[in-house]
Formats: structure tokens, sequence, C-alpha cells
């Protein structure tokens, strides 16, 4: 999977931040639901359904391994994964391109932790999904996908605060969602 865009330039991706910090804060839209069925594979979906155990169905989140768990299993505070698509608009320049960074869900909401600390709720479709402390960084299959800048643009202390590369949630309450819907902060 390799992005076919132009990567831009650290200074280009700094000269937009202004831009990503005008997504809407209360109420959002899902813009794009991905769903991983293997390795590096990637079906672009229009309604999906999320569970309390089991993820985003169809996911791979429940068989993946994780470094972060004391046994290696699925990491429970990294079940679903959003992206603000303001943010994956500049990255990757081309919509048919945004899966290649890997989240689930792509929303224009402010993903930052001053807008929605760990433990915020939001309400999407009929699901309800929670917040977790667990960081997103991106990592080098999103260097090699999105450009070295685009990597440290996205994982700089500076902005880190701002979730550039996305936040990690988990399913609090099972649910339908579907592209178009509203992400409301509850």
């Amino acid at each position: 999977m390799k992005n076919n865009s132009k990567y831009l330039t650290l200074e280009e991706l700094e000269a937009s931040l202004s831009l990503l910090n005008q997504s809407p804060k209360d109420y959002g839209a899902l813009e794009l639901i991905v769903r991983r069925p293997g390795i590096d594979e990637r079906e672009v979906i229009s309604e999906a359904n999320l569970d309390v155990h089991l993820g985003l169905i169809g996911d791979t989140w429940i068989s993946r391994k994780s470094s972060s768990t004391h046994d290696g299993s699925a990491n429970p505070k990294a079940q679903v994964t959003l992206m603000n698509s303001r943010v994956i608009a500049l990255l990757a320049q081309a919509k048919e391109d945004w899966p290649l960074a890997g989240d689930q869900l792509y929303v224009d909401l402010d993903l930052s932790t001053t807008n929605l600390p760990p433990a915020a709720r939001l309400k999407v479709g009929s699901a309800i999904i929670e917040i977790t402390d667990q960081p997103h960084t991106g990592c080098k299959k999103f260097a090699e996908r999105f450009g070295q800048d685009a990597f440290r643009f996205v994982n700089a202390q500076a902005h880190r605060d701002l979730r550039l590369r996305g936040a990690n949630a988990k399913v609090i309450q099972s649910g339908t969602i579907r592209v178009g819907d509203i992400v409301e902060v509850i």
C-alpha cells in the first residue's frame, strides 16, 4: 500500500495547522468508515456495526497482537481508532488514500485532549464510544505512506495534545454507524 500523492514538507504541514484546528468541537460528521479484514487490507464501507467486545465487526482488531498488553492480546484501549478528516485530507491529498492511515473512523471533529480528554464519550449512529488514555502515534508504515515529514508532524511533542495522528477509543454501547452520521460529544 502506497500513497500516490506528493508528500508535503514539514513547513507546508505546519502552515496548515490553523486550518486543521477549525474542526467542530461538539458535533461533527463521520466521513469515512474503513474495515481492516487482514494485514495491509482495507475495505471502505458505508455502514458498520460496533460491538463492545469485538470492536468494528469484520475488523481484525480482536485478533491483532499488542505489545501494550501483558499477555499480547488485543488492546481494549485501542479497540477503535479515529482520525480527524481534515488532517488525513491534508496528508493523503486524495480521499482514496485516506484508508492508508490504518484508522477505522474518519471524523470532522476536534480530537484534541482539550476537547476530548480520556473518558469523553461520543455518540455515533446508535453506538457510543469512549476516548481512552492510550496514545495513538504514527508508525513506520505511516511514515512510508505519508512521508517522514508527515510522521514528524503528527508525532511532534508540540502537537501531541492536538492528536493529529488520531485517538484511540473503546465501544461502550454497541450499535450501527453510517457514513454521514453526526458524531456528537456527550
